[in-house]
C-alpha cells in the first residue's frame, strides 16, 4: 500500500505529511535550500567533526523526506557523490513537485527501496551515512535495530560517520541511543533533544575526535560564512547540557 503523501502551507513554510500531523519534511518557499526543522540543521553537525579537504566525498542519505539534506549535500558538498534511498516512490515525486529536488546527475542518484536492506546487501563505502526514515505513525522500523548499525558502521569508510534522527520523547528513545553506542563500541554521541523533540545521534570510526568548544566554534563559524548554517546554538546546547566533558566534544 503506497504512503498517503499530504502537503500544507503556513507563514511562508511548505510541509509534508504522511496522511498525518507529523511533519516529514519542510521548506521555506523563499529559501528553498535553506535547512527549516532544527533537527535537520543537526544532522550536518557532522561537517565539523572532521577537518579534512573534500570532505565527505561519498553521502549516503536514508530517507528522503522533503529533501532537506539531499539538496544542501547537493549544493554545500559540490565534489561529493551522493546515493539516496527512499522505499516510497510517492514521496520522490513530491520531492519533485514541491520541494525542488534536484536532477538526478553523475554526482546524484536515487534509488528505491529499502534502507535497511540497502545498507545490508551493497558493498559501497560512504563518509557520510544520515539515516532519517520514518513512515507514517513515526516509526523507524529496521532502521532503528541493532542489526542495521552495525551494518551502517560496516560501510563507513576509514573516516566516516554516522548521523540519527530519532524521537526523543518516543518511547525507547534511550534504548536507541543504546543500540547506536553498542554498535559503534561507545565511539558514539546523542545531542541534546531539539524543541521537536527530536535527537540527533552520532557515530565515528578511525580516526578520534578530540574537539575543544573553543575549536568547535570556530569551525561553526565557518561553515556558517560558507554556508550559511548555523551551528553556534547547538555547540551552545551542547555545552549547557554538559555533553562536553573537559570542555571538549570526544567521539
Amino acid at each position: 500500500m503506497s504512503t498517503p503523501i499530504d502537503i500544507s502551507e503556513e507563514a511562508g513554510v511548505r510541509y509534508l505529511h504522511f496522511g498525518s500531523d507529523w511533519v516529514q519534511g519542510a521548506m521555506r518557499i523563499r529559501r528553498p535550500n535553506a535547512l527549516e526543522l532544527a533537527y535537520t540543521r543537526e544532522m550536518m553537525a557532522g561537517l565539523l567533526l572532521r577537518d579534512i579537504d573534500n570532505w565527505p566525498k561519498r553521502i549516503l542519505l536514508i530517507g528522503l523526506g522533503a529533501a532537506s539534506l539531499t539538496k544542501f549535500v547537493h549544493l554545500h558538498c559540490p565534489e561529493a557523490r551522493i546515493k539516496v534511498v527512499e522505499i516510497e516512490p510517492a514521496v520522490v515525486a513530491a520531492a519533485r513537485q514541491f520541494f525542488r529536488l534536484p536532477t538526478e546527475d553523475a554526482r546524484f542518484s536515487i534509488h528505491i527501496g529499502d534502507g535497511a536492506q540497502y545498507v545490508l546487501e551493497k558493498a559501497a563505502s560512504y563518509d557520510y551515512i544520515l539515516v532519517d526514515g520514518y513512515d507514517r505513525n513515526a516509526r523507524a522500523g529496521a532502521l532503528d535495530t541493532l542489526p542495521f548499525y552495525q551494518a551502517a558502521r560496516t560501510r563507513l569508510s576509514a573516516r566516516g560517520i554516522l548521523a540519527v534522527n530519532l524521537f526523543g520523547r518516543a518511547k525507547g528513545y534511550k534504548a536507541s541511543v543504546e543500540r547506536v553506542v553498542t554498535a559503534f563500541e561507545d565511539r558514539a554521541i546523542a545531542f541534546p533533544s531539539c524543541d521537536s523533540g527530536n535527537v540527533v545521534a552520532f557515530g565515528a570510526v578511525g580516526e578520534s575526535i578530540s574537539l575543544p568548544v573553543t575549536e568547535l566554534r570556530e569551525r561553526a563559524l565557518a561553515l556558517k560564512t560558507r554556508t550559511g548554517l548555523d551551528l553556534l546554538p547547538t555547540v551552545t546546547r551542547l555545552e549547557q547540557a554538559g555533553s562536553l566533558p573537559g570542555g571538549a566534544l570526544m567521539l
